[in-house]
Order: C-alpha cells, then structure tokens, then sequence
C-alpha cells in the first residue's frame, strides 16, 4: 500500500487556509454527512494540524458510511473501512506491520508513517472499547481520535454510553414512565488516563488551535494517545446546522465539556471560561433536552449542574496535584 502524504505544510495555523484548502489534502468534497455535522470540521481541523504520511483504520459509523460508499470514497489518504468493535486492533495491526517493514528495510527507517484510529462514541466507549483497551495497554503506537456525538447517530439516534444524563433518544424517550436517560455519562478520558499511556486530551472543535495543537502533540507522543473531541449532531441534538460551534463552545463554556489535557500523568486544563456559565445555557436550543428546562424537571437540571460542579473541582484538584500549569 502506497503511503499519501497529507500534505499540511504549516508551520502556523491559519484559519483562512484550512477553510479553503484542506478538502484538497484529506478528505474530497462529495460526503453525505448532515448539513452541520461536527465531525466534517474536525476532520478537516485534524489533517491541517499534522505534517506526516498517515493510515487511517474507520470503525463503523457516521464518518465511515459517510465517506466510502463503494465504489466511491472521500479519502485521499490510506483508508481501512472496520467493523464496529475493531478500528484500534486494525490500528494495532497497521502499526506493526510498518515496524516490520522497516526492520527488512522495506520502508526507510527515519521516515515517519503515522497510525490514525477513528471511532465513534458507540464504537469507542462501547463496542470498540475492549480492542481500544488492548491496544492502549500493549503501547501501539498509534492516535485514537474519538468524535462524540452522544449517541448511536448512525443507526437511529439510540442511547450510548456518553449520552448524558437527562438526554432524550431513541431508547430513552421522554414520556410518562421515564424523563430521558437516567445514569450519567462515562467518563472515557479518565478511564484511557487510567491505562497510564504517554497522552489523553480531551477537545473541542469550537476552539480549534487547542484542538490543533493537542493533536499535534498526540502524533508526537511516541507511544499510543487518546483524543475525544465533542460533535455536534443536528439531526439527533435537534439543533440549527449552522450554529454546531457556537452549542459545542457553550458545553465548553458552562463546564460541562472541560478543555484538558493529561501529558505523561500531568494534569493540565487548557481553558479555564473567565466566567463558569450555568449549565441551562447547554441545555437550551438542543431538542434532547427541551423537557429538562419544564418546571416538574428542575431536579434534574440541579443534578446535572452538582455534577458538573464536582467533575470541574476533581479536575482543578488533579491539576493541581501533578503539577500542571493550567491554561495552556
């Protein structure tokens, strides 16, 4: 297999060249994803951050069905198309082929060939999660990049176990027996930072120098790196396609989607809102949470704001205590 260059030579960050020239590079012009779908700018924002040839292994989902449909494909780069559950194993697999090859010398050994794994939240912190694991524990190396969307979007819109406390889907319809999903979200980020691997970050396409910056720092990481970005999903989170990066940013602002980073088991949060937002300005304009904001449901939104209190203090508290130096 012949190795694409991506070809993202800058040395600075430049919005106006990433709006206009990146759908040359990574991923052509011509995909199904929705109108407003977060996971197009975090693709585009990931392949203008980096400077290296990359293999892409896709587990199912909305990227994966969006963008190669035989017999056409959007990718200009490597792509293996992978079941649900297996994207980090192909990863691993991908990974140590090419060391292979450089130990006979079929591959020149300073040449960097860099290993993407891409997934879903169904098919990271669910289906995928047990390869994801296995992968991050036998120290590929290799960079996860999970896009979040909250739910199975790609089949229907069910329940995940990212989807948030309160949520309505597909599987937890609001209504007289139930007022949404009842238990809170997993913590994915802390659970990969738990595997003790070289880095985790967690970003959001709202702030894309942060995110660029922590996937550059993924790449060169020398060892297996974890990123989960948030991503809107107008058709599901029943929100305007046009204002994905204003809603992704109010997570970012109220706290509930915390900028961090754990670099070799230190700490950092990478943006600190000068003025913590109530969560109420998350919920409203998304459609899934329309029936938290009914007076009868003021319990759950004081729940969800106590939590996210006490996630924000465990955070402030691990920085503190590896030494991290805070906003980047």
């Amino acid at each position: 297999m012949a190795v694409a260059e991506v070809a993202t030579k800058k040395q600075e960050l430049n919005l106006r060249k990433i709006a206009y020239e990146q759908d040359k590079e990574a991923i052509a012009p011509g995909h199904k994803l929705c109108p407003g779908c977060g996971i197009t700018v975090i693709m585009r924002q990931l392949f203008a951050a980096v400077d290296y040839p990359i293999i892409v292994a896709n587990a199912t989902g909305c990227l994966e069905v969006c963008s190669g449909n035989l017999p056409y494909t959007s990718w200009r780069v490597p792509w293996i198309h992978n079941a649900f559950e297996n994207a980090a194993a192909t990863a691993s697999g991908i990974e140590a082929m090419i060391k292979a090859l450089k130990r006979k010398g079929k591959l020149p050994a300073d040449k960097p060939i860099k290993v993407l794994a891409i997934g879903g939240d169904g098919g990271t912190y669910d289906i995928g999660f047990q390869a994801l694991s296995g992968a991050m524990e036998r120290g590929h190396e290799m960079v996860y990049l999970c896009f979040d969307n909250q739910g199975y979007m790609n089949t229907g819109g069910q329940r995940s176990s990212s989807t948030p406390f309160g949520a309505s889907t597909h599987t937890t319809p609001v209504g007289s027996v139930i007022p949404g999903k009842m238990q809170e979200r997993k913590d994915i980020c802390f659970i990969l930072a738990a595997h003790h691997i070289p880095y985790v970050a967690q970003c959001s396409p709202s702030r894309w120098p942060d995110f660029a910056r922590k996937i550059r720092k993924a790449f060169e990481a020398n060892g297996p790196a974890f990123v989960n970005c948030l991503s809107v999903c107008p058709t599901d989170w029943g929100t305007e396609p046009q204002k994905g990066l204003v809603i992704t940013q109010m997570a970012v602002e109220t706290c509930y989607w915390p900028l961090y980073e754990v670099d070799r088991g230190v700490w950092r949060i990478t943006y600190k809102p000068k003025q913590k937002l109530p969560v109420t300005e998350w919920l409203a304009n998304q459609k899934r949470f329309r029936h938290l904001l009914r007076p009868e449901n003021k319990w759950m939104v004081e729940r969800i704001q106590a939590e996210l209190d006490r996630r924000w203090e465990q955070l402030l508290a691990l920085e503190r205590a590896t030494g991290g130096t805070g906003e980047a």
